[in-house]
């Protein structure tokens, strides 16, 4: 028997997403995502030089970092700037960020350049981490297009898109981009990021109560691949856009 969702959505429905590219007029790249009620602003900034450990190679490099506003959630999160430190999970989350975003980049066809997204969460209702790669893409895209256009370097070097979304399992019932009172809930909860070639970027899956079993997993990841379908084609959307332009 399917339940009525928390947001009144299907069990394999995403919760309406809006993707606006050029969101901050200053960045080489920039896209605001709105997923439901979950907000995150990402920015691509390009710097001429490399970490030490690229110098002399020829080759660029993408990082990334994230940060949730104070009032991003229900009650008031201090800055972690204030608190002289990046906290772990911040940590984690930027790091899977530029993973992402390195997958399906050619870093050797960018010169010896750094690409520094900012991913900013606006407000939060869930799945950020997987709002903040899927944006991140499309100003990923954008600010490389900038770079074309202005000759400094030949082509675009992305080899595929990248998305991600959340699955889970709450009271035994799969479900697809968990909203923030899902996930906190669930009993099994994953985050996906795929690449358009059907390849995966990275998995995070965890048993929240008892241990699943492998065809639970061939499940989930099924019902992931099918949302994130879905989100490549509103990239997809997105970037013919800015092509137009």
């Amino acid at each position: 028997m399917t339940r009525t969702r928390i947001d009144g959505r299907a069990s394999d429905e995403l919760r309406p997403v809006k993707i606006t590219p050029g969101f901050q007029s200053f960045a080489e790249g920039s896209a605001l995502i709105e997923l439901g009620q979950t907000r995150v602003l990402c920015t691509v900034s390009v710097e001429d030089r490399v970490p030490n450990f690229l110098r002399g190679q020829g080759t660029g490099w993408i990082t990334a970092e994230y940060a949730m506003l104070p009032r991003s959630t229900v009650t008031r999160t201090p800055r972690e700037s204030t608190l002289g430190r990046v906290g772990g999970r911040s940590h984690e989350i930027q790091r899977l960020i530029g993973r992402s975003l390195r997958a399906v980049t050619d870093l050797s066809r960018l010169g010896e350049r750094t690409l520094t997204i900012d991913c900013d969460v606006l407000q939060a209702d869930g799945g950020t981490r997987t709002a903040a790669i899927t944006a991140s893409y499309v100003a990923l895209v954008q600010a490389l297009q900038t770079l074309v256009r202005m000759g400094v370097i030949p082509s675009l070097p992305v080899r595929s898109a990248v998305a991600a979304t959340s699955v889970g399992i709450l009271r035994g019932e799969e479900l697809l981009d968990l909203c923030y009172d899902e996930d906190c809930q669930a009993e099994v909860d994953f985050n996906v990021v795929m690449t358009n070639e059907g390849q995966f970027v990275e998995l995070q899956g965890t048993a929240e109560t008892k241990p699943f079993s492998k065809q639970t997993v061939d499940s989930l990841l099924s019902l992931a691949e099918r949302g994130i379908r879905q989100l490549f084609q509103i990239q997809g959307d997105v970037i013919e856009k800015l092509r137009a332009r």
